[in-house]
């Protein structure tokens, strides 16, 4: 799941510390390591859901290297996600929903989440210290996990956790790890190699 790196409309948060055009070329850096990350581990097929579309020049050399790109429908977050969901597993057995702004994930958590979904788990999710999540992995999906969910907030993990045990699903979670979203965030991010 990723937007453009439209200057002013991505990484809104960080603009105050790094400007319009600073947000969007970090938005651009973590997208392209975390596409190519994964493409390099070569662990399942890649889609790139694209908002507000695959026209972006940043999407198209992704496209160029292997990726399937995908345009996101409209939507909050959760009717895009639980529309990419949906659509994938009409043709796949699982998958798994990530994010591109955490530096720190590697091909071992994603690996480790098709582990989890093809030893008979529902769900996995990959905790963010911020309180979302980084991943999610489906066998299966239901609206609850993406309808009338508080997006962006420190709340959407633990209400995400609250739902999986109302659907009675067998779920699990991986190892949190810390995105970049908050001005905090750059000091840790320049331990990171983009």
């Amino acid at each position: 799941m990723a937007k453009a790196p439209i200057p002013g409309q991505v990484k809104t948060r960080l603009i105050p510390a790094l400007g319009a055009e600073g947000a969007s070329r970090l938005h651009a850096a973590l997208l392209r390591r975390t596409v190519g990350a994964m493409l390099h581990a070569n662990l399942c097929p890649i889609q790139l859901w694209c908002s507000p579309d695959t026209d972006h020049p940043e999407f198209i050399e992704l496209q160029v290297l292997g990726t399937v790109l995908k345009t996101q429908c409209p939507g909050d977050l959760g009717a895009r996600m639980g529309h990419a969901a949906r659509e994938c597993l009409e043709t796949a057995r699982k998958v798994i929903i990530i994010g591109t702004d955490c530096p720190v994930l590697h091909a071992g958590f994603v690996e480790q989440a098709i582990i989890t979904l093809t030893n008979g788990h529902d769900a996995i999710v990959g905790p963010a210290e911020d309180g979302g999540y980084y991943l999610l992995g489906l066998n299966r999906t239901a609206d609850e996990l993406f309808q009338s969910m508080p997006w962006g907030g420190e709340r959407v993990l633990l209400e995400t956790r609250r739902r999986l045990d109302n659907l009675g699903w067998r779920w699990s979670e991986l190892a949190p790890l810390w995105d970049v979203d908050r001005p905090e965030d750059l000091q840790r991010l320049e331990s990171v190699n983009l």
